[in-house]
Parts: structure tokens; sequence; C-alpha cells
């Protein structure tokens, strides 16, 4: 066996299963990336084909008392004073697609705009189809005071029960002890 055959072998002893992993991780980039595809394409086409203009009204912002001292929670502001405006539309399976842009009061009280995409798996299981409820995500950028106002990428959960054109909608906020961990709820009124 020549040098070279005998450092081909030991490149190959070594690269090997390093090579597997990376063939492993390039199987699971292509399922996010279509992903990513479909979300950039429901998000076009609600954009240039909307069926409905939505008034977003901030509700609720709680702070959950289980992940918080007493001292800040007292602190923080739970009515998230603002008001949004969007565009949406359902699609053929029956489910939504929302483009938004809102601005509220945060938990310092301090203004804080936030714009993007959702969407949401619909069910009417009633036999009145105007009951629907829902279960999705968005995708958004949002910029605070207190990070001085840098935009912020995110992607968190929805869910909402609604009647009609009038939907309660909400997310949830992961975080760690004293941070994040916040329910955040608003109307949508449909046009």
């Amino acid at each position: 066996m020549t040098i070279i055959n005998k450092y081909l072998l030991i490149f190959t002893f070594i690269l090997g299963p390093v090579t597997f992993p990376a063939h492993a991780i390039a199987d699971k980039v292509k399922p996010f990336r279509d992903w990513v595809k479909t979300v950039g394409n429901n998000a076009k086409t609600t954009w240039e084909q909307p069926q409905h203009y939505d008034l977003y009204v901030p509700a609720i912002t709680w702070h959950a008392r289980f992940a918080y001292d007493k001292e800040k929670t007292d602190r923080y502001n739970e009515r998230p004073w603002g008001a949004g405006f969007g565009q949406s539309r359902w699609d053929e399976k029956g489910n939504w697609h929302g483009l938004y842009v809102m601005a509220f009061k945060d938990s310092y009280n301090k203004w804080e705009p936030i714009g993007g995409y959702g969407w949401e798996k619909t069910w009417r299981p009633l036999a009145d189809e105007n009951f629907h409820l829902g279960a999705g995500f968005t995708a958004a950028v949002t910029a605070r005071d207190n990070w001085n106002y840098i935009p912020v990428p995110l992607v968190l959960p929805l869910a909402s029960v609604g009647y009609g054109p009038a939907t309660f909608q909400m997310t949830y906020i992961p975080g760690t002890y004293n941070n994040g961990n916040v329910f955040f709820a608003w109307m949508r009124f449909q046009f």
C-alpha cells in the first residue's frame, strides 16, 4: 500500500462519519426550505388576493405568575392599548392566512410595533358555520424600546376562537424566569 493510499484510507476513515451526519442534515434542510417556500407563497397570495381587511385591537398582556417575581408583575403593564390593520383570506381548505401590522403598549408601557404573516388551521365544529376555532403560527418582526428598537424576528404559536367576522386571537411568548412567559391576545374584526 502506497503512502497516498494510506492517507486516503485514513482520510476516508476520519471523514466518513463526519459526512454521514452532513447528509442527514441536508435531508432535514429540504423540508424546512420547502416549508419556508410554502409560507412565502401563501403570504404573497394573501398580499395580492386579499378577501378581507382586518382591524386588530390588542386586549390583554398577561405575565405568567409562576414565572415572575411579584414585584415585577406589579409594575408591568397588562393593558396593551393600541391598534393594527391587516388583510386576510380563507384558502380552499378553510384555513386562515393573514398579513398584519400592529402597535401596542408593551410591558414597560412603551410602544411596540409588530408586523408579519399568520396562518391558522381552522375547524368549524358546530352546525353553525359562523363559529370557528383555529391553531397555527405567526412569523413576524417586532422591535422594543428596551432593545433600542432593533428589529427582532420571531415565530410564535397562534390560537383563536371566533364567530363570524369577530375573532379572539392569541399567542404565548415563551421565556425564562422573569423574562418572556407572556400570554398576549387581541380582537380581530374582518371587513
